[in-house]
């Protein structure tokens, strides 16, 4: 039996060989078999995907947008293949699979462009196959700005001809809108006529903002990582353009570019309308509030689209050519008024054109106060104005003061500042011009006062004996105060003093700020006071060193000049 079997072994051994052979063989050939049909699904496309990508007879549907994405995907996947000794079949894949990209993206771009013809972006409910396909095909940077490009010129030509058929009431076309009341109408009426002109571009300007949120801020980041992948697809790029202005995309600059893209017709007629309406505006307070009202806009527009967009720019020369037209105004105005720059109003009052000026400049004020601004020194903004508006009737008013005697060059300019004061301080944005203007009165006030004072001593006859050099001469034993001199003198002062206050208020009754005149009046009084204080001690000094006049004149000067300081303070209060 053992000889049987080891025969039996010997003779069954090549035939198990041969079996075990035969096994892992077809082991190998499954093995071979899964990764070559694994290898077909992974880098191989099927006729109904190559044809979903190449044929304009088939849809963009989600069949196209799996297939370009599997095209992709075997494309970045060949990689792996060049890294093996024999390239070819990674080569030929690489080319056949570019080659199935490029027309997918052809036919996805033209697919955009059709869609954009019919696209209603009043409809909330944009299609969604739109956004997957500019996602997509942010993967072809051109391909994407090519369709942006697209896309503007013709919303450009649809809101043109809106804002034609608004400001017309008629078509583009030439048929009438019974629908609309046409901007035109209101052109008699300058204020009115531009802002319904810019309210109508911020109101399709918001729209289109809002209806294009959807394709760049829902879809931001995917539009983002897209049109990085593409940007180092495309090598070219990077001889067309610097690095440096290969920036990463920004979806709210982008989305805002558009929109300034998408009006920039309306734009275009904006400008012409409003240069036209404030060149031919001769009103000095309609031109200041025409600029306002544009620099309203331009704040808004700045807020809405950013920096460094046409309908910015557009509002910003609109409101500088609307301040320079009111600069030129103010200055015609003015040279118009220089024949009334010549001579004061009889009752020293502010002049006409200054109280005319400050009504106008209160009415600019107001309208700064509500207007929006960008500064923190509203100030500083509001200075230029003020040099335009405000200094030169000033000016005139100095210049009209020279040839007054005093105390009518001070009244006069006390009562024009006083105004100007009055006038500024309701705002609290002209605060440096008023404490100018306040140390100004201040200064013209102690003119005042010194004039005032200065009626006090010659009239009352105490002036020769109240000079500054007279106490020195007393004191040196040259004195003045003789009996007879301080006879008259006593004369005369008792004959000024019971209407001493009455004559010198007179003098002011021009000044229109009576409680600033009877101040001024009682501190040149308290100052006369002081003086002939100083007067009565040098008095009573000569009388103490028997210097009043010799020995016959026992009864000393006090005798001739009885009026004391106390009494002149009560005769003057």
């Amino acid at each position: 039996m053992k000889h049987e079997v080891v025969a039996t072994h010997k003779e069954a051994g090549p035939s198990i060989s041969e079996s075990r052979s035969l096994l892992e063989q077809r082991t190998q050939v499954e093995t071979r078999q899964r990764v070559l049909s694994t290898f077909k699904d992974h880098f191989l496309m099927s006729d109904d995907e190559v044809a979903s990508l190449t044929s304009t007879a088939e849809p963009v549907d989600n069949q196209f947008f799996d297939a370009l994405s599997k095209a992709r995907r075997i494309s970045q996947d060949c990689e792996i293949l060049l890294g093996f000794e024999r390239q070819t079949l990674g080569t030929d894949l690489m080319e056949q699979s570019s080659k199935y990209i490029n027309f997918g993206f052809q036919k996805l771009y033209k697919w955009v462009q059709r869609e954009f013809k019919t696209l209603n972006l009043e409809n909330p409910q944009m299609n969604s196959s739109i956004r997957r396909a500019l996602r997509v095909l942010a993967g072809r940077p051109s391909l994407f700005q090519n369709c942006l490009d697209f896309f503007a010129e013709a919303r450009d030509r649809i809101l043109s001809d809106s804002f034609h058929t608004a400001l017309t009431g008629t078509t583009s076309s030439g048929a009438e809108d019974q629908s609309i009341k046409p901007i035109d109408l209101a052109a008699h009426d300058s204020l009115r006529y531009v802002g319904d002109m810019l309210a109508w571009v911020h109101s399709a300007t918001v729209s289109e903002r809002e209806a294009l949120e959807v394709l760049f801020i829902a879809e931001g980041e995917e539009l983002v990582e897209g049109l990085r992948s593409g940007r180092d697809a495309e090598i070219w790029l990077l001889v067309a353009e610097d690095n440096e202005h290969r920036d990463d995309f920004n979806a709210l600059k982008a989305l805002g570019d558009l929109v300034d893209r998408n009006v920039a017709g309306a734009t275009r007629v904006l400008r012409q309308r409003v240069e036209q309406v404030i060149r031919s505006n001769e009103e000095t307070i309609t031109a200041y509030r025409l600029a306002m009202l544009v620099k309203f806009y331009r704040i808004t527009f700045h807020k809405l689209l950013g920096p460094n967009t046409n309908l910015v720019d557009c509002t910003a020369s609109l409101e500088e050519e609307a301040l320079r037209q009111f600069r030129a105004l103010v200055r015609d105005h003015i040279a118009a008024l220089q024949g009334e720059f010549q001579r004061a109003p009889p009752d020293l009052g502010p002049p006409a054109f200054l109280s005319d000026a400050l009504r106008q400049l209160s009415t600019i004020m107001k309208t700064f106060e509500s207007s929006l601004s960008t500064s923190e020194d509203r100030e500083s903004e509001f200075e230029g104005v003020l040099a335009e508006a405000f200094e030169p009737f000033l000016v005139g008013c100095d210049n009209m003061a020279q040839p007054l005697q005093a105390p009518g060059d001070v009244i006069f300019l006390l009562n024009c500042r006083l105004a100007a004061v009055k006038c500024l301080e309701a705002v609290d944005f002209t605060r440096q011009h008023t404490l100018r203007l306040r140390e100004s009165i201040r200064n013209e006030t102690e003119k005042l006062v010194a004039d005032q004072h200065h009626f006090f001593c010659n009239n009352s006859g105490l002036g020769p004996l109240l000079g500054t050099g007279s106490n020195e001469d007393a004191r040196s034993g040259g004195s003045s105060l003789t009996r007879d001199v301080l006879a008259r003198a006593s004369q005369q002062l008792d004959d000024f003093l019971p209407s001493a206050m009455m004559d010198a208020m007179e003098r002011l009754k021009r000044l229109q700020d009576t409680a600033l005149g009877r101040r001024a009046t009682e501190d040149a009084a308290s100052r006369f006071c002081r003086d002939f204080r100083d007067l009565e001690l040098e008095i009573e000094r000569l009388d103490a060193d028997g210097e009043s006049g010799g020995p016959e004149e026992e009864a000393g000067l006090r005798s001739v000049f009885p009026r004391t300081t106390a009494e002149m303070r009560v005769l003057l209060s």
